[in-house]
């Protein structure tokens, strides 16, 4: 743990000190390096338990997958902002990848924790970066409100958490994931129990989002510059299934009954955040109504709690991390050069930019789950646990599966094909930069596939 978490504290001098001229390049350096460290977290000796450093940090199959894609992203998100961060004073893009980083060190924390307070913590602490990110560096006026629905929405979330933790602590004796395996099961009864189960669960459920509790995330990506939506895309949402998944393993007899309402709602969500897309003008917000769907399922997945819905939680959740956070940076391209998110002011850029309407084209149907990425995977996995445990779902997952091909296609089409417009045909061409930035995104979704075990978690 230490050998990625001392080198992420190690970039805060180097952001402060590099000169101004070799900023970028050294901090995308030093990150790409930690990203590449951070692999040989993969190489797995034993089959199950945990690979501590110490009692109170350490990682197991489940937190693995999550580590290393949160960072792979950290020079992703650096190539992505600096276009758009480049004009302004030195000091202030200092201060904006010293947030990242921050972000960066949060997110090891709070998924190599072994004790959910100290996990909880961390959850918390990440809204701080995040904040900042989108409520000083977002695009329109409308950046303050998104901040205060993003800050208001988790924390209401999160205050009736800290207290179920509390309770959990006096009735249990220790919080830590190590040791609570093992302890007794809890005897849940009465009704304040079942209070107790519903707040252990809505901070998650917030997080992920569920749909009913979703109205935050729209906001906040379209608002947030593109660091920021990579983020929340990629590995904030994750951090929702990951607590989900941690904490479903003590809540177990009273989950059988009060789980329904919520699977309910995250399979509904899946098919009304789809239809939302298909009517969707304003391209950021297509990209972040197609992720609530997405987390919809996931969240489904791990409510029923079979091996198999956790596994398919975890590959949908990686697979989702890197393809959104692609399509993001690609609507980031496009907006840069076209200064608007209105997709019918953007069309028949294919014309223009052959090569990025290749990365549009592999990212949407990445996003749509064709054979043989592991998006596909995810998705079967979880859509066939969820036929096994009730066969009438699959009317609302086949449902919803359609529909993002749907507004997979709708994206693609009104973006990059049809007719150019005048006032597009003299726009500045893609950069080298952008390409990598792609690359980098969707050839570990190609790659994964190959060795999928690296991201199924416990279920071998």
């Amino acid at each position: 743990m230490l050998k990625v978490l001392m080198p992420t504290m190690m970039l805060f001098p180097t952001i402060w000190l590099s000169s101004p001229k070799w900023l970028w390049s050294t901090t995308i350096a030093h990150s790409l390096l930690i990203a590449i460290t951070s692999m040989s977290w993969l190489y797995w000796t034993s089959e199950t338990g945990w690979s501590s450093s110490n009692q109170y940090m350490a990682t197991d199959l489940l937190s693995t997958p999550l580590l290393v894609l949160t960072c792979w992203l950290l020079p992703l998100m650096i190539l992505a902002s600096q276009n758009h961060i480049n004009p302004e004073p030195v000091n202030r893009q200092r201060l904006y990848i010293t947030l990242l980083v921050f972000l960066q060190t949060f997110l090891i924390m709070a998924f190599g924790a072994t004790e959910i307070i100290m996990f909880y913590v961390m959850f918390e602490a990440t809204l701080i970066p995040t904040l900042i990110i989108i409520t000083r560096w977002g695009n329109q006026t409308e950046r303050l409100n998104a901040g205060t629905y993003f800050l208001f929405y988790t924390l209401a979330g999160s205050l009736p958490l800290l207290v179920a933790l509390l309770l959990l602590q006096h009735s249990t004796g220790t919080l830590s994931m190590l040791i609570l395996q093992y302890s007794q099961p809890l005897t849940l009864n009465t009704w304040g129990h079942k209070i107790w189960w519903a707040a252990c669960l809505i901070a998650f459920l917030v997080k992920m989002p569920l749909y009913g509790v979703h109205l935050w995330l729209p906001k906040a990506h379209v608002e947030a510059p593109v660091a920021g939506s990579m983020v929340l895309a990629a590995v904030l949402l994750k951090l929702g299934g990951y607590g989900m998944m941690r904490m479903m393993v003590m809540l177990d007899p009273l989950s059988k009954e009060l789980a329904y309402p919520f699977i309910i709602l995250a399979l509904w969500g899946i098919i009304m955040t789809g239809s939302i897309c298909l009517r969707q003008t304003d391209l950021k917000s297509l990209i972040a109504y197609s992720s609530v769907s997405h987390m919809g399922l996931v969240a489904g997945g791990i409510l029923i709690q079979t091996p198999w819905g956790f596994t398919g939680a975890i590959i949908l959740m990686v697979a989702h991390g890197l393809v959104s956070s692609a399509l993001f940076c690609l609507a980031n391209t496009a907006y840069e050069r076209t200064h608007s998110r209105t997709m019918i002011l953007a069309r028949g850029l294919q014309m223009i930019f052959p090569l990025t309407a290749v990365w549009w084209f592999i990212a949407n149907l990445a996003n749509l789950a064709l054979p043989p990425l592991p998006n596909l995977m995810g998705e079967l996995t979880i859509i066939s646990t969820l036929f096994n445990w009730s066969p009438w779902t699959i009317l609302l997952t086949g449902t919803g599966t359609l529909i993002t091909a749907g507004y997979s296609l709708y994206l693609f089409l009104m973006t990059q094909r049809g007719p150019s417009p005048t006032h597009i045909t003299g726009l500045p061409p893609f950069h080298t930069r952008e390409h990598l930035l792609m690359a980098l995104h969707l050839i570990p979704v190609i790659l994964l596939i190959a060795k999928p075990e690296l991201m199924w978690g416990w279920c071998y």
